[in-house]
């Protein structure tokens, strides 16, 4: 309770506002600034003791590097004490200015570092403000207007922005730099502005005062009408938004209502305070009458009610001047208007930071006719406190406007009594200080109540007292300090930096009345330090006592013994009977019993005292206050012993139970526990079996933590965790893991049979418990300790004793109705339905059950035990509404128990390639979280498993071909293995878990619908993660593996329009831009993946709409198919399906699909194989691009008709190249590979791109044949004869072909014979016909791709050539000639 200066601010970024008010700071300052630490933090000093030398302002001598620097540091610091700042008493807007610019800062609620909400001031609005050539900014002021609104909450409406200028104007600005009216009221610079606000009068000697702005000018002071001002500033703010809205209104607002006083018979002012109406007492009337009017002066009857100005300056250093009320008539002005009529554009400007309202020449005709000036009323100064050698500073009045305290050049503080002109207190050695005042009020509810304060008469508590305290911050020493006025000590000091600047705006909101501000209790700040090194706004807060004087003040002697405990309890080493003594005798000598209770929570929350002692301290003192006489015990202290004492001792009661340890080591057998759980032999085995299996793959469990070994809970935390209202006790709110542990401290050892579950229970009802709250706790700790509790069987008839002996309590044998659900029991049902532990969930959810049945059966038999007497009856069970409810969560509980086992099972590949998004795992289930996931909420978490797991599709389909038939099918390790190397005996158990799965849910995992999850699952993660091509492969895989057709294309249609499209028109126009294969940067930027993993996804765009297309066609014979949802879960809410959604699509046009296929395949070709000068959308006419990426079920022109020569012409040559591309690629990995078969395979791995390119040109109307030869001829070209022979086959037009590759067979044995020239090639040469040999010299072998092709290879081409060509062909002969010549070559 001592004095605080508390951040409540921080700045967002005033480096910024720092470089655009002072760029002379830009260099250099960053690092100045940086480096200059705040002093001590703000830590109070320990001024108690410290001597006024203490406060050393000079420091040693420094080196002139070291002044240099420290100079700029010092000035970089320093920046903000050469600034106008203001700050709105709202703390809605601050200002910062210097020179013609200014900064305006508005608070914004931002996330800490620390995850906390604090309040950020961020840049509103910055710019430049003055409108004449070299005025600058010397006074501002943040003026918050009131709300007119009935339903306001406190708030102001906005904030008005008052600035004072060089040049005599004063500007009135909106919150975003918008000018609303400009006022020139006297020719002098404007040296201060100031304003009052409406106070409700303390008490009714006070007089009103009225609101008003006073503006101080060298020689004049002007003041304002606050209600005058309030209208006017309203009328132009609206004036604003209509001319913003409509460009033309103008609207006349009201004139504002002035006084101007000439200051006379003073030399200089340099700061002012407008003090307000005062009306003088009768004798005080009398000796101002007499002083002026001398022995024989008159005086009026009722005194005269006057406005007093004090302002400092020199000679006097401080003036006091008097007003007489109604001496001088108020001036009108015209209020000049800042508003064009054309307002639009001029706003755009303001919001971009300037103020440029007018154009050139309207300003300077503006300039030449300044507005009219009033001449001032004469004032002269009546008396002032003359003191020629000394000149003032600033001046700053208190709140109850009785004291003001004035800084001179000497570097003092002066304490004035308003009232009566006179110095009453001075502080010495605050050069450059900054002054500000608090005014505190007594908060009624912390006086002390004291036997001398009841008198029958009244109350005993009078009116709240108010203490006024004053803030001095002195730069030279960095330090701030409080006082006590008027003659009270210092009560706090803080060490602040020496760069600070303390702001004190004297007023609130304007714009209230005695009416409007009754019901207002608006958040004002009075007093704040802006610190410009640490980027914080701190206020100070005051505690009321400490305005006390020691002598009166009780609280300080109970504050002194408060800290005297607190040191007390935190000494190293307690001994703990002295400690006990001392802490009692403490804390009975505190009078207030605020402060008690205070002392008694601090000893409370200490841990290091024994329950022992806190027993005895808190019965000391609860028997003290009984002691006490009636009238003056304080009920709340009492009633806060009394359940602190209760809760004490029944801590202490559960410790002793818990202690005494009955150990049982019965472990209850099978047969047992399957009676207790009302269980048959095979449904046990089940349930064994189904936990088991939950044990074995749920190694999330194994977390354990130390502190939970012995479940003690410590006194502090067990106070801190209970309330006590009267006869009950209630839990706090509390987080999970805090509520685990307490009521692991109640049931813990009686879950594990080692205490009694009755005498805990009983304590525990007896002491406020309610039996909910206790089914509620015991719950908490079986649901969330399951590791423990499935591995103790004992633990099961443990809880149903437990929950035998609370439903007993609750007593719902006598309400029971068979026919309604019991509260009781719906409560553990919720309990279990919310759970994520689903195996002591489903235990839980049996012992339920079976004492439900228990409890029905006991209650059936008494109801129907007359009708039954003497009759032999079969054994029966009675039936009720909650048996039902409890088997459907049991069926709820297992399938969601199996589920979790599931997605808890791992396949132990080697997973070195695994992305991130696979390593995450995967959230727990709950019957809840089942119930709201919608429809396909099973589906869909299980293909979450699948893809973090990358199960290939035909395992999916092994588990439900093993359900079919059940004998295993042979090739199991074969599919998998070729997929990924999993080990075979994790792959056993996931066929296991998923045959359960698949029988449990026979409609939500039907296998379709499994893998349209697991289809959009992956696509969804390609989506995240592009680069992993192979996710979006995957997705494609489990597209094709969906059996109908109906579903297969609605997925297949939302995966397009979802994920592909835009990336797919994003790769066609770069392709199309670039004209070849896109290097990666440039797919980087503009596709979002590398360049290889577009190649890959232009491969599976190309294979989705092929598989959307054969969808298309199948569907047309496929009925639609039904979607059932299992029994159990008939209930589920949520989303709508996935499966569902895909049924809602629309049919496709399947044109427009083939021809966006046409474009996919191309693309991917140019991808593949890195094809140059290709522009993809040159292939098509204009219908034809203009039909890309639109909608798929949409009907769009597309071409038809003969296509123009160009165009076929162009797509000729890319089907060349392209294939050319294709065989190249062929010989290349063959040359790599060795053995021709392996490069076959490889191609086709991929997909067939031969017959491919021959359905391309069939669609893009080339003729086939064409390209089926030049495929021919490249694969000879290249050496690849055992594929061309192959490809032969395919050709129609053989006879052209055959003389296209005799060219190539001359060019052979042209580099055989004529480039290689060995001897026995030219005797051959020689040997051969000379037509022969014209003809191999015409033969260029450069064309050749392949030279090294053996004779015998070539021999067998010819033949080729001579079975095709017809004997009447030119060149048979040739052909006849080469037979001989390769014959003589091999």
């Amino acid at each position: 309770m001592a004095c605080a200066l508390v951040p409540f601010c921080t700045f967002q970024d005033l480096e910024s506002a720092r470089a655009f008010l002072c760029p002379h700071l830009r260099q250099g300052g960053a690092s100045a600034a940086g480096g200059v630490k705040e002093s001590s933090g703000g830590k109070p000093a320990n001024w108690e003791d410290d001597d006024w030398g203490a406060w050393d302002e000079g420091g040693q001598m420094q080196e002139p590097e070291e002044e240099e620097e420290s100079a700029s540091k010092t000035q970089a610091s320093s920046w903000l004490q050469d600034c106008v700042v203001s700050l709105s008493p709202t703390n809605d807007l601050m200002v910062i200015a210097r020179e013609q610019k200014a900064v305006f800062f508005v608070p914004k609620w931002k996330h800490s570092e620390k995850g906390k909400e604090e309040m950020q001031y961020a840049i509103g609005w910055s710019g430049s403000l003055n409108v004449e050539e070299g005025e600058c900014v010397s006074s501002a002021l943040c003026i918050p207007l009131a709300s007119q609104k009935r339903s306001s909450t406190g708030r102001p409406d906005w904030t008005c922005i008052v600035v004072g200028f060089t040049s005599g104007y004063i500007r009135f600005y909106t919150e975003n730099g918008v000018l609303l009216l400009a006022q020139l009221l006297n020719e002098d610079p404007v040296l201060q502005l100031k304003c009052r606000t409406y106070e409700i009068p303390r008490h009714p000697g006070v007089t009103e005062q009225n609101e008003e702005m006073s503006i101080l000018y060298p020689s004049a002071v002007v003041t304002i009408d606050g209600f005058s001002l309030f209208q006017s500033l309203r009328a132009c703010r609206n004036q604003v938004a209509r001319a913003a809205a409509s460009g033309n209104e103008n609207v006349q607002p009201p004139p504002l209502a002035y006084k101007k006083w000439g200051l006379q018979d003073v030399d200089t002012i340099v700061d002012h305070v407008s003090v307000g109406i005062m009306t003088l007492t009768t004798f005080d009337q009398m000796k101002t009458a007499s002083n002026i009017g001398g022995y024989n002066a008159t005086i009026k009857n009722s005194p005269p009610a006057m406005s007093q100005y004090i302002t400092v300056g020199s000679n006097p250093f401080t003036g006091f001047f008097y007003a007489l009320e109604g001496s001088s008539q108020p001036l009108l002005s015209h209020v000049a208007l800042a508003v064009a009529s054309k307002l639009t554009s001029a706003l755009f400007n303001a919001a971009s930071g300037w103020l440029g309202w007018k154009h050139k020449q309207e300003e300077e005709s503006i300039q030449k006719q300044k507005p009219k000036v009033e001449p001032a009323t004469p004032l002269s100064v009546r008396f002032g406190i003359p003191d020629s050698r000394r000149h003032g500073e600033k001046i700053c009045l208190s709140p109850c406007n009785t004291l003001a305290a004035v800084t001179d050049d000497f570097g003092r503080v002066l304490l004035l009594d308003v009232a009566r002109g006179l110095a009453i207190r001075m502080w010495k050695g605050y050069r450059d200080a900054q002054v500000g005042w608090i005014q505190i009020v007594e908060d009624l509810h912390e006086r002390e109540v004291e036997k001398m304060d009841f008198s029958p008469v009244g109350s005993s508590q009078g009116p709240s007292r108010v203490a006024q305290f004053l803030v001095i911050y002195a730069p030279r020493r960095g330090i701030l300090e409080v006082w006590s006025t008027q003659q009270g000590p210092r009560v706090g000091a803080f060490n602040v930096g020496k760069h600070c600047r303390l702001l004190y705006p004297g007023y609130k909101i304007m714009g209230l009345n005695n009416v409007t501000s009754q019901g207002w209790q608006p958040q004002t700040y009075q007093i704040c330090l802006v610190d410009p090194v640490s980027g914080t706004v701190k206020t100070v807060h005051v505690p009321f006592h400490l305005a006390l004087s020691d002598k009166k003040s009780e609280r300080a002697k109970d504050m002194h013994l408060v800290k005297k405990l607190t040191a007390l309890l935190k000494a190293k080493t307690l001994n703990l009977d002295v400690v006990e003594m001392e802490v009692k005798e403490l804390i009975l000598d505190i009078k207030y019993p605020a402060t008690k209770k205070q002392a008694l929570e601090s000893i409370l929350a200490n841990e290091r005292l024994p329950l022992s002692s806190l027993t005895t301290i808190t019965q000391t003192l609860m028997d003290t206050l009984k002691n006490q006489e009636g009238e003056c015990v304080d009920e709340g202290l009492q009633q806060f012993c009394a359940n602190k004492l209760k809760l004490l001792q029944l801590h202490e009661s559960v410790s002793k139970i818990n202690c005494l340890a009955t150990q049982s080591d019965m472990v209850p057998s099978d047969n047992d526990l399957a009676k207790l759980l009302r269980l048959d032999e095979k449904e046990f085995a089940r349930l064994q079996m189904l936990l088991e299996n939950y044990k074995l793959q749920d190694t999330q469990l194994s977390v354990r933590f130390e502190e939970d070994q012995d479940q003690v809970l410590p006194v502090r935390t067990f106070l801190e965790h209970l309330e006590c209202e009267e006869d009950t006790i209630e839990v706090k709110k509390l987080e999970e893991r805090e509520y685990v542990a307490l009521g692991s401290f109640f049931f813990w050892k009686c879950l594990h049979g080692e205490s009694s579950t009755e005498e805990m229970c009983n304590i525990l009802v007896s002491a406020g418990f309610s039996p909910q709250r206790l089914l509620s706790l015991l719950l908490s700790v079986w649901l969330s300790k399951e590791k423990d509790i499935l591995h103790r069987t004992q633990s099961i008839c443990c809880l149903h004793a437990a929950l035998s002996l609370l439903s007993k309590m609750t007593a719902i044998d006598e309400s029971w109705d068979s026919q309604s659900v019991s509260p009781w029991w719906q409560q553990m049902r919720t309990a279990c339905v919310q759970s994520v532990n689903n195996g002591a969930a489903l235990l839980s959810a049996h012992v339920g059950h079976s004492v439900t049945a228990q409890i029905t059966d006991s209650i059936a038999e008494k109801k129907f035990s007359q009708i039954t007497v003497g009759a032999d009856t079969d054994p029966w069970e009675a039936l009720s509404l909650d048996t039902e409810y409890w088997r459907l969560l049991l069926k709820q509980l297992e399938d969601c128990l199996i589920l979790q086992t599931l997605l808890h099972s791992k396949v132990g590949k080697k997973r070195s390639l695994a992305s991130s998004a696979q390593t995450e795992p995967l959230g727990r289930l709950s019957v809840k979280k089942l119930l709201e996931g919608g429809k396909g909420g099973i589906a869909d978490s299980v293909a979450k498993w699948v893809f973090k797991q990358d199960l290939s599709p035909p395992l999916l389909q092994l588990g439900w071909k093993k359900e079919d038939s059940e004998e295993e099918p042979p090739q199991t390790g074969s599919i998998l293995l070729a997929e990924g190397e999993e080990d075979q005996t994790g792959l056993e158990t996931i066929l296991e878990l998923l045959l359960l799965a698949y029988q449990q849910f026979p409609c939500s995992l039907e296998l379709g619908v499994l893998h349209a999850h697991c289809c959009w699952e992956y696509v969804v993660q390609w989506n995240k993660y592009p680069e992993e091509a192979h996710f979006l492969t995957r997705s494609i895989d489990h597209l094709r593996c969906i059996d109908n057709a109906h579903v297969q294309h609605g997925i297949a249609l939302m995966m397009w329009n979802t994920f592909i499209v835009k990336r797919l028109s994003a790769a066609t126009y770069l392709m199309d831009k670039v004209g070849k294969a896109p290097k990666d940067r440039l797919c980087r930027r503009d596709i979002g993946m590398s360049d290889t993993a577009v190649t890959y996804f232009l491969g599976s765009c190309s294979d989705l709409l092929q598989t959307l297309m054969e969808a298309d066609v199948r569907s047309d014979e496929m009925p639609l198919p039904v979607l059932d949802t299992e029994d159990a879960w008939a209930s589920v809410e949520g989303q709508i399906s996935l499966v569902e959604l895909a049924l809602e699509q629309k049919h496709i046009h399947y044109p427009l699909v083939e021809h966006q296929s046409v474009l996919c395949t191309i693309l991917y070709g140019v991808m593949k194989f890195s094809l140059k000068s290709v522009k993809p959308l040159s292939l098509f006419d204009s219908k034809g691009k203009n039909a890309f990426f639109k909608d798929l079920t949409s009907i769009q022109l597309l071409p038809s008709g003969d296509v123009d020569p160009s165009l076929l012409s162009a797509r000729h040559q890319f089907l060349t190249k392209l294939l050319t591309a294709v065989v190249q690629t062929q010989y290349s990995s063959q040359k790599s590979r060795g053995s021709p078969e392996e490069s076959v395979v490889l191609l086709v791995k991929d997909r067939d791109w031969p017959a491919l390119m021959v359905d391309l040109a069939q669609h893009l109307q080339v003729n086939e044949d064409v390209v089926r030869r030049h495929y021919v001829c490249e694969l000879y070209n290249y050496g690849l004869d055992h594929l061309g022979e192959e490809a032969i086959l395919q050709v129609h037009d053989k006879e052209v072909l055959a003389s296209q590759l005799l060219v190539l067979t001359g060019q052979r044995l042209a580099y055989a014979l004529l480039h290689t020239q060995t001897k026995e090639g030219m005797e051959l040469l020689a040997r051969l016909p000379p037509t022969l040999c014209t003809w191999l010299k015409a033969m260029d072998p450069q064309d050749l791709k392949n030279v090294e092709v053996p004779i015998a290879t070539t021999a067998k081409l010819v033949d080729k050539v001579i079975e095709h060509l017809p004997e009447n062909h030119g060149q048979y002969s040739v052909a006849l000639n080469l037979i001989e010549a390769v014959e003589a070559m091999s």
